[in-house]
């Protein structure tokens, strides 16, 4: 793996492109979006706080209503962009298909190097790592891909609502449902629960390790709100053609379901229902805990996205377990698939707490490399029905016009952030092209893995490997890289997490089991 210094994008200079955009908004809508479009930004260098508002609304005043598409609309314009690259088909029709082929997949093959500080020295030390390197990447996810977290974030206090016995695959269990209410004294015109369920075996002697899921549904009894309209998608994207990735191959899975392997292990489950405190939709982004922050306001271009308030939820449902006296709060890992996959290992890059992780299938913004031409791509998440997962500095790097930017122009990329859980274990997965998991990219997310391995060695931990050391080379299907501490499999099927499952139990017991 070849790293390339990577330095700053230049500024780019852009001439009347803002002035003929406000003569063409409509005057409802710019009175809507006064206080947000005020905030014309300004460059920001090195370790920049978060911003806080001019001044706080009353709390009378109710949060800002907009659509995902003028939302959106509204990001692009303090950007000063005028279009973005069209994401690709997936179907592979249209004047911009996706691409299969893996001898176009790697037009930008030269890597930010993780171990590089950003005045060109090299990092040579653990300490450096921690007190230098480490800080310099944060602040480049925080402010250019993820989004930061605001210093004022409010308290959250958790209740048990109940606890309930019942059976789990025959096994006998105590669930509590959770609620996490977040303190919304500085703005009541949002309300914002986060809720969960606690599963434990009901036999258990001691306190249990837990395997924490992302889960985007809804507990029992929930009130379900109803979907929101997504945009249309193009016509190329809803053609058929036969020139596609070929139809998926069935593949029978016979492991047993993941909780049930869970209870099986003695250990207990958490699902984490993130819908209810964050919804999955721009529209959504004045309301929840990120409405609830901004004071029912659209957000500035370095606020946090869904994906990283999502991982902001799963640190404070772990505020909860180090509580309950029947959880083993040292040896709690967490989970997620597709985009949840996404929002998992951002949570294991910024919660030290998390003991190890299974990212499933998490593709572009997750795992994959944003510098690769293969599956879903960074201009798909840029469009206006992924944008609300990323902070709005992402959609930068799939500006058009008026200058092309490209993920070649971004500081960093993702195998960095899978540098960020370094030295914690994780196993990272995907299926295949050709069971219908190519959208994923599983070579791609192996790629980052093997990029990111420099740092697990500096750490004093493994990287990717088998019993002879070190590999940069994909393993056949089905045939797991378990050796070190940051591990991969690639399952015959496709967009799911159970058929690695088993494989992820193996791999966390060595680093699940409490000491005797």
């Amino acid at each position: 793996m070849y790293f390339a210094p990577m330095p700053i994008p230049p500024r780019i200079c852009y001439c009347f492109c803002d002035i003929m955009r406000a003569q063409s908004l409509t005057l409802s809508l710019a009175l809507l979006l006064a206080p947000a479009l005020a905030q014309t930004p300004a460059p920001q260098t090195g370790n920049q706080p978060a911003q806080t508002p001019a001044s706080a609304p009353a709390a009378t005043t109710g949060p800002v209503q907009l659509t995902a598409a003028e939302d959106h609309q509204r990001l692009l314009d303090l950007l000063h962009i005028t279009a973005l690259r069209p994401g690709v088909a997936q179907n592979g029709s249209g004047p911009n298909p996706v691409n299969w082929d893996e001898s176009k997949a790697n037009p930008w093959p030269n890597l930010p190097n993780p171990l590089l500080l950003n005045n060109g020295k090299p990092v040579k030390s653990a300490k450096v790592w921690t007190t230098q390197r480490r800080p310099q990447l944060v602040e480049l996810f925080d402010r250019e891909i993820v989004g930061r977290v605001p210093a004022n974030v409010p308290a959250v206090h958790w209740q048990v609502v109940s606890t309930t016995p019942g059976s789990d695959h025959g096994v006998a269990i105590l669930t509590k449902h959770l609620i996490g209410h977040v303190d919304n004294s500085a703005y009541p015109a949002i309300t914002v629960d986060i809720a969960a369920d606690l599963i434990l075996p009901a036999d258990a002697r001691g306190p249990v390790p837990v395997v924490m899921e992302l889960n985007g549904g809804y507990p029992a009894g929930y009130p379900v709100p109803p979907p929101r309209p997504r945009p249309a998608a193009p016509a190329a994207a809803l053609s058929r053609t036969n020139i596609a990735v070929p139809l998926p191959v069935p593949v029978p899975n016979f492991d047993p379901p993941i909780q049930q392997q869970v209870l099986a292990k003695g250990w207990g489950y958490a699902l984490l229902y993130h819908n209810t405190f964050q919804a999955d939709n721009g529209a959504g982004l004045t309301q929840g805990i990120i409405g609830l922050v901004n004071h029912g306001q659209p957000r500035k271009l370095d606020d946090w996205g869904a994906l990283r308030a999502w991982a902001w939820g799963a640190s404070r449902l772990m505020d909860y377990l180090e509580t309950d006296p029947s959880v083993d709060a040292h040896h709690v890992a967490i989970e997620g698939h597709s985009r949840r996959g996404k929002a998992a290992l951002i949570a294991m890059a910024y919660e030290p707490r998390f003991a190890v992780a299974y990212i499933s299938s998490s593709g572009a913004g997750g795992a994959n490399l944003a510098r690769r031409r293969f599956g879903e791509q960074l201009e798909n998440i840029a469009g206006g029905g992924e944008y609300h997962w990323m902070a709005g500095n992402y959609l930068k790097y799939a500006e058009l016009s008026p200058t092309l930017v490209t993920p070649a122009d971004m500081p960093v990329d993702m195998h960095e952030l899978i540098a960020l859980c370094a030295p914690r274990p994780l196993l990272i997965d995907g299926g295949t092209l050709e069971g219908g998991d190519g959208w994923a990219d599983t070579r791609g997310t192996f790629i980052a893995e093997v990029a990111a391995g420099p740092v697990y060695r500096l750490l004093g931990k493994k990287s990717l490997g088998n019993d002879s050391g070190p590999t940069d080379t994909l393993p056949p299907v089905g045939t797991p890289l378990l050796a070190g501490d940051l591990t991969f499999v690639q399952h015959p099927g496709g967009h799911n997490p159970q058929p690695s499952f088993a494989t992820f139990v193996t791999f966390a017991t060595r680093y699940m089991t409490p000491a005797k």
